[in-house]
């Protein structure tokens, strides 16, 4: 094994092996709303459920070098709300793009053809693309020398029409297609699945069961 202490390395050292060993993550589209009604989206990999009670996610946004915010962090702060979208392959182009730097005034759902929806319980709107939308209030915050740690209090869920089953509450996913990020440019796909099943005591994996698997989830 290759040892590495990582009190010898900088920052940018720590951050690049554990960005491209810790994958594939996934992706929030996060919208925020902006002090003169501005919807701002950006993406971040950086990200991931906490727990379910109270149902909460986490999302990191790192501070710039020149020790400003990121729209999205300083929207946060100040609206105390925001909306996580997860990403599917039909909009991972315009998800991508929205990582852009714009202007703070302008939009990035317009740069991109995304479309806007209004949210049930915030005042940021939804993207109406997205397969999920998670509406999110400011739950807790963390702040480090290099970034701001966000806790969201999921208050509201909104699903792609028939992509859940409502009185078993299961997500169908032989429909769902995320995608994740895979370090740089690079995104993954999950459309290559398997099954793993214990069989006397061993686990083996079953590619071709995969369909019923996910099925039956």
């Amino acid at each position: 094994m290759t040892e590495i202490d990582f009190s010898t390395l900088g920052a940018y050292e720590r951050y690049k092996l554990m960005a491209s060993l810790i994958v594939p993550r996934p992706i929030a589209l996060v919208t925020t709303l902006g002090a003169d009604g501005t919807v701002n989206a950006a993406p971040f990999s950086m990200f991931n459920m906490v727990g379910e009670d109270p149902p909460v996610v986490m999302l990191s946004i790192n501070k710039l070098q020149d020790g400003q915010l990121k729209d999205t962090a300083a929207h946060i702060l100040r609206s105390k709300e925001f909306v996580v979208h997860l990403a599917d392959e039909p909009i991972a182009a315009a998800m991508h793009r929205c990582g852009d730097r714009l202007p703070v005034h302008e939009s990035e759902l317009a740069y991109t053809g995304l479309s806007m929806t209004p949210s049930h319980s915030v005042q940021v709107p939804r993207i109406a693309e997205a397969p999920a939308a998670f509406e999110c209030v400011l739950h807790e915050v963390m702040e480090t020398d290099s970034r701001y740690v966000f806790i969201g209090r999921v208050q509201w869920l909104a699903v792609r029409d028939g992509l859940v089953d409502t009185e078993k509450w299961r997500v169908k996913l032989q429909d769902y297609f995320p995608v994740g990020r895979f370090g740089a440019s690079f995104y993954v796909t999950c459309r290559e699945r398997f099954a793993i099943e214990a069989e006397e005591g061993k686990a083996q994996v079953k590619a071709g069961s995969a369909t019923t698997a996910i099925d039956e989830m």
